[in-house]
């Protein structure tokens, strides 16, 4: 199994997850904005030149939440995502894809207008409202850890998709000094030595 892997990107997730599941796993590493995402040989695997891709006994698949998916599909006893059964879990899959459906899209705006754009280009307008948003997006998920460890009360790969991408929030500016519930959330997944190996590749 490779990961085609960049650190500070959404390939986190997935080194964290397989540092999880206790799968050997080969890293392919580049850097975000690396010209070699931009080759005729890696457009083949991503043909818009992103991370993560993985590789897995003769398929190639990319985007994060899909690759989490075929992993705790084919990988996964039960570990880390509920039964369809359960209870947990239609809010299960609703946290799992609250990471790219709320909070990532005001991440990339806010990346984008601050960091990549020249300063001639940059729009205030379009930061702050990026922010306000970001901050209601925010708010429901410390409202919805009152009196839970994680996101659906047990560690699953929802807190890998949205637990990642309020760690990104914090990180790109974001004022959780009056959410605690994210706060500790956040120490709580920064703890665990799975998120630790996969920030340190």
């Amino acid at each position: 199994m490779k990961l085609y892997f960049a650190p500070n990107s959404r390939a986190v997730r997935i080194a964290w997850l397989l540092e999880e599941l206790g799968i050997t796993y080969e890293i392919e590493k580049y850097t975000v904005g690396d010209k070699a995402l931009r080759t005729p040989e890696y457009f083949k695997l991503h043909p818009m030149g992103r991370v993560p891709v993985l590789e897995d006994k003769g398929i190639t698949i990319y985007e994060s939440g899909a690759i989490l998916e075929y992993l705790l599909a084919k990988y996964d006893n039960g570990n880390f995502h509920p039964n369809k059964d359960d209870e947990t879990f239609p809010y299960y899959l609703q946290w799992l894809h609250y990471a790219e459906g709320s909070i990532m899209p005001q991440v990339n705006t806010i990346v984008v207008e601050t960091i990549l754009l020249p300063p001639e280009r940059k729009n205030e307008v379009n930061v702050a409202r990026a922010f306000k948003l970001l901050n209601v997006a925010l708010i429901n998920v410390n409202n919805n850890l009152e009196n839970k460890d994680f996101l659906t009360g047990k560690f699953s790969g929802a807190d890998i998709m949205t637990g990642h991408a309020c760690i990104g929030a914090k990180r790109v500016g974001a004022d959780i000094s009056n959410m605690s519930n994210i706060s500790n959330y956040i120490e709580r997944l920064m703890s665990r030595p799975a998120l630790q190996k996969a920030m340190k590749i």
